[in-house]
């Protein structure tokens, strides 16, 4: 544990404490404490400092332990597990994992970060990632299926998202095509499915999560659209780590789910959250505009649009939104 994660770990009760103190309790001068803390500043954490008193986060702050979270998972679901890792900061969960190359490829990586420099949606879209407050994480996983048979799997995560939201109580929560999770027409969580098809073996998989827990008001003029966080729905966040073990369960029953029977175990669950279904919609393609009627999704979780001439057309990619 380094010096950062030692100080956040003290300051996190909220109160006070004097430079002095930290230096006694870390083993190290009032110097590199003062560079350390100079050092946190630059994630954007809410740092007081006052002459007299020392330092304190204006809020408490939760860090993520790796044996906190994996304590709150099931054994079967600890053994699938061959690493996992909490980082406190990476540029991003995903492009950390697209770099690591399992050792046993039977097992997962698990990787989490308190905060992403570089985090990333679909289409190359920032995620907006401050420090200590939302969960960032990522799944390595290799998968003997066909690429092509994968294509669903990032709907199959949304309704595990949607199981641990579940779990908390929270019932009103809807899909947006193909990757987000929205309350009240606001964004709350996304996935990015990211892959390396090998010329031999399985193909590696990486699983990324961006689920906004409690979302700083100093970062909302960064994001681009409507967005909500646990803490706006439920008026408290719950335990971060309780919520991370949840999270990462009901992706590894879902991850499990999808290998035996592909997205049908997932595609009429999915329907039952579709925000979209029987809107008139328009999609976003790289080089053209589609408007219709969204009628949903097919069993292998491309998105049926219903366009001018009646005729129904598949996508497998695009950006959905409601038409003006």
């Amino acid at each position: 544990m380094n010096n950062q994660t030692r100080i956040i770990s003290i300051l996190s009760d909220g109160a006070f404490h004097s430079g002095e103190e930290l230096g006694k309790t870390l083993g190290i001068s009032r110097t590199g404490i003062w560079m350390a803390i100079k050092k946190l500043s630059t994630y954007g954490l809410d740092l007081h400092s006052v002459r007299g008193k020392g330092y304190r986060f204006a809020h408490a702050v939760e860090l993520l332990d790796s044996t906190k979270i994996l304590r709150s998972i099931e054994a079967s679901t600890r053994n699938k597990i061959s690493n996992l890792d909490v980082f406190l900061q990476l540029e991003s969960t995903n492009a950390y994992l697209m770099g690591k190359v399992n050792s046993d490829i039977d097992k997962a990586n698990v990787c989490f970060a308190e905060m992403q420099t570089a985090g990333r949606g679909r289409r190359g879209r920032k995620w907006i990632s401050p420090f200590g407050g939302n969960i960032y994480m990522s799944i390595l996983r290799h998968f003997s299926s066909d690429p092509q048979m994968l294509g669903g799997l990032g709907l199959a995560l949304s309704v595990a998202i949607i199981r641990t939201l579940q779990d908390f109580g929270i019932n009103d929560v809807k899909l947006k095509w193909p990757n987000d999770v929205i309350w009240q027409k606001r964004k709350l969580a996304g996935t990015l499915v990211e892959m390396v098809a090998e010329s031999t073996g399985p193909c590696r998989v990486v699983m990324g999560i961006g689920f906004n827990a409690d979302l700083s008001n100093s970062v909302s003029h960064q994001i681009d659209q409507p967005w909500v966080d646990l803490k706006t729905i439920l008026g408290e966040v719950p335990s971060r780590n309780q919520l991370a073990g949840k999270l990462l369960q009901q992706l590894f029953n879902a991850i499990t789910q999808f290998e035996q029977s592909g997205l049908s175990m997932f595609a009429e669950e999915w329907r039952r959250y579709d925000a979209y279904s029987g809107n008139h919609v328009s999609l976003l393609l790289p080089k053209d505009k589609i408007s219709g009627i969204c009628e949903g999704i097919d069993n292998m979780g491309a998105l049926l649009v219903r366009v001018a001439d009646g005729q129904i057309q598949k996508f497998t990619s695009g950006e959905i939104s409601l038409r003006g």
